[in-house]
């Protein structure tokens, strides 16, 4: 029987880097991990709807770096940087009432992410927004995969939906693909995100493929050497 990988994992140290980076010894590790959930499980509950791409940590004995990506960095930085003491400020509270590790550097940066609709994070976020606005399902549906796909880098797309599409007593499955998703090629820079949309019936789960084309080695050392 084959089992189902989840795509960013599948290739990391292939073409993706970890979310998290960062070394401890076995006395400091469960702790790191235990902040590390539940900060960003705290942080995707309150940034929803700021289209948060992604949530990486960088940590060692002395300092801790967050980095948050997202196609709308005005909203969270707010007018001259407002938003951005206060969410810092709350994120100290949270961890300090958490008793979770917080080293005394502790520096926050919000970058943003110039192409939206080729960030299968935000994709899902759009569509969970849509859905919550009551939009028909295969609308969302089609306008999405047509977005995406109008974005010049992306060369494949596939969406899945489950639960109570458009309010039905029994909950099915609904999926739309355009393009190709090679999810067995290593080389493929495939982004994956899963989302729910909150409904008054239930959850209705959401699940975004998205295929940017390949990369190669020579390409992983360009980028490299750009940096």
């Amino acid at each position: 029987m084959s089992h189902t990988v989840h795509p960013y994992a599948h290739r990391l140290g292939i073409l993706r880097d970890w979310k998290s980076r960062w070394f401890a010894n076995n006395a400091d590790y469960r702790k790191n991990l235990r902040g590390d959930i539940m900060l960003r499980e705290f942080l995707e509950k309150k940034l929803r709807g700021f289209y948060i791409g992604a949530i990486e940590m960088e940590r060692n004995a002395k300092s801790f770096r967050l980095i948050i990506k997202t196609s709308r960095p005005g909203m969270v930085i707010g007018r001259s940087g407002e938003g951005a003491q206060k969410l810092k400020a709350e994120i100290t509270k949270f961890i300090t009432k958490n008793k979770l590790p917080l080293p005394a550097d502790f520096k926050m940066d919000i970058e943003e992410i110039k192409a939206p609709e080729a960030s299968a994070a935000i994709v899902a976020q759009m569509i969970a927004e849509s859905l919550e606005k009551r939009m028909t399902f295969r609308r969302v549906m089609k306008q999405t995969i047509e977005k995406v796909m109008a974005c010049r880098e992306v060369k494949g797309v596939k969406i899945y939906l489950g639960g109570r599409l458009g309010g039905a007593d029994m909950a099915r499955t609904e999926v739309l693909k355009k393009g190709r998703i090679p999810l067995q090629t290593l080389r493929a820079d495939i982004d994956f995100a899963r989302e729910k949309a909150h409904m008054t019936y239930g959850d209705i789960g959401i699940k975004v493929w998205i295929y940017k084309g390949d990369i190669f080695e020579k390409d992983i050392k360009a980028a490299a050497a750009k940096k």
